[in-house]
């Protein structure tokens, strides 16, 4: 069609996505929202350049009518009244009827963070969606065959597109790489709508990587002109924000109230959120120096304070409040490690359901019984704890930022395992896989950006590891990449040429001068 270049291969079935009324729905949005897209994206980089000359991060003195004043957002939507347990993974076939049919309320079907962003991935993800409304999706594997259970039983399909900053090579408008966000929420918004609506459902979606409410009013915006042109009613897509950037921390409220007529709630996207918290003010010396990434727990001062204020926003305004990752993946073969990481899972989502979340997230269908478990013990038949207002929480903007209390060392084994799970993650994700176990962890690309982040900061912060007393240095850290690379290589199923792309990517945006804003930049540019 005119003005639109498809540059990916047409696979097999693709045209059932790219068919010429899609991508005229999807080139409408891009050609009526990427230049606020873009003027927004440019607002991000000015902030960063006042946080790096001094500047802080407070609550906006501009929106406090919108904090002291009253509203709510929309009731719960059908599917959405009780998210006890959510699952999270990538849209590829088997992980889509493991997911639905995990006994988890709520399915974040993935192009995010756990999506390696591959032509074939991008379009194939649609169609397996598309597929699983339609009750045509099927998987085999090693002789066992995944098939659907009844409707009734599935877990609610929650799509979580690419972000903001993210472009997609592969579609082309108008001479412009088309916004990531607009293509993965336009193809599905156009072919699964009046699916889900069809099913008494609605077309869900989780909105990540957002610094601040004007860029939830960009997607609101987006929201209204979609249901116009396709006829839909106003109000019926309902999204869920991640407040998984520091920025947003301190615009919960702001963000609620800018989505309030498609708002399900906020997120604690845990993972990005330390990453946020390096990134944002990675130029400011020690008081925002966090320990290595395992010893950094969700009981540190700054994020209990994220956390706290994350509930106390949610309910205070009507909202659902859902709790974070619990990235445990169970071990056939060692019981001992089961046992201890499953004490751990229970004890976070105890945490969380005691706090007042309303549910949480896991990584892997095993973890699903645990999780509602803690859940059910605190809700009962009740859909979620939306009446408890947590009035006794009072966050301020230092509590926010208290960065430096948190406890915890820096080692060389926090060091190697940065450098190890980076390599391995990189290499996965050159590779088309983007949620990854390792050493019985979920890693996906939120956690690849803390550990490449944390090592940049540390070599800028002359820091000396606890252990050793050695200091961290490019010099040191090349080493030690040699080093993992050696154990990784001797391992079955080593690949020369990702790992060699993984290591020079890696180098790029751990050890280089200049900070890349996202890892996932460079290296989609790799990617074909």
């Amino acid at each position: 069609m005119a003005g639109v270049e498809i540059r990916g291969p047409l696979l097999d079935r693709f045209d059932e996505i790219l068919t010429p009324e899609a991508l005229d729905f999807v080139a409408t949005l891009q050609r009526e929202f990427n230049a606020r897209r873009l003027e927004l994206l440019a607002a991000r980089q000015a902030r960063q350049a006042d946080l790096s000359a001094g500047a802080s991060l407070d609550f906006l003195p501009e929106t406090r009518d919108v904090r002291e004043s009253d509203w709510r957002v929309a009731p719960p939507a059908p599917g959405l009244e009780d998210r006890r347990v959510e699952i999270t993974g990538p849209v590829d076939r088997k992980m889509t009827i493991n997911a639905l049919n995990s006994g988890a309320k709520v399915w974040l079907a993935d192009f995010e963070d756990a999506n390696s962003p591959t032509w074939e991935n991008t379009v194939s993800g649609q169609l397996n969606l598309r597929a699983a409304l339609d009750r045509t999706i099927d998987f085999a594997t090693g002789g066992k065959t995944y098939a659907l259970r009844p409707d009734e039983e599935l877990a609610t399909v929650v799509v979580r597109p690419r972000g903001w900053h993210l472009p997609d090579k592969h579609v082309v408008v108008d001479g412009e790489e088309m916004s990531a966000s607009l293509l993965d929420f336009g193809l599905y918004f156009f072919h699964c709508a009046e699916r889900q609506i069809a099913k008494g459902r609605g077309p869900y979606f989780y909105l990540p990587k957002m610094e601040s409410h004007l860029e939830a009013r960009l997607w609101n915006d987006v929201f209204v002109r979609a249901q116009e042109l396709r006829g839909i009613p106003r109000g019926t897509i309902r999204a869920t924000v991640l407040i998984e950037t520091y920025p947003a921390a301190f615009e919960m409220e702001e963000i609620l109230y800018e989505l309030r007529e498609h708002s399900a709630g906020l997120n604690a996207g845990r993972w990005d959120y330390l990453f946020s918290v390096i990134k944002k003010f990675r130029t400011r010396g020690r008081e925002f120096l966090l320990p290595e990434r395992n010893a950094v727990t969700m009981t540190a001062p700054f994020m209990r304070a994220y956390t706290e204020l994350l509930v106390r926003t949610c309910h205070k305004r009507g909202a659902h409040a859902i709790g974070g990752m619990a990235a445990f993946i169970p071990s056939r073969r060692d019981p001992e490690v089961n046992k201890v990481a499953l004490e751990k899972v229970r004890a976070d989502k105890t945490r969380e359901s005691g706090d007042g979340f309303d549910g949480s997230w896991v990584a892997h269908p095993d973890l699903v019984p645990i999780c509602r478990e803690v859940f059910d013990g605190v809700l009962g038949d009740r859909p979620n704890q939306l009446d408890r207002l947590r009035e006794d929480v009072r966050v301020t903007a230092e509590d926010l930022l208290s960065v430096s209390k948190t406890p915890g060392e820096i080692t060389e084994a926090g060091l190697r395992n940065n450098v190890d799970v980076a390599l391995r993650y990189l290499a996965a994700w050159m590779g088309g896989l983007g949620a990854v176990a390792i050493h019985n962890l979920m890693e996906d690309a939120a956690t690849a950006e803390i550990s490449r982040s944390q090592i940049w900061q540390w070599i800028h912060n002359d820091i000396e590891l606890a252990d050793t007393g050695t200091l961290v240095t490019r010099e040191l850290v090349e080493r030690i990449i040699g080093e993992e690379l050696d154990k990784i290589a001797a391992e079955p199923g080593y690949d020369d040429k990702l790992y060699a792309e993984a290591t020079a990517l890696f180098k790029e945006v751990a050890l280089d001068d200049d900070f890349a804003e996202f890892l996932t930049l460079p290296a989609y540019a790799r990617m074909p």
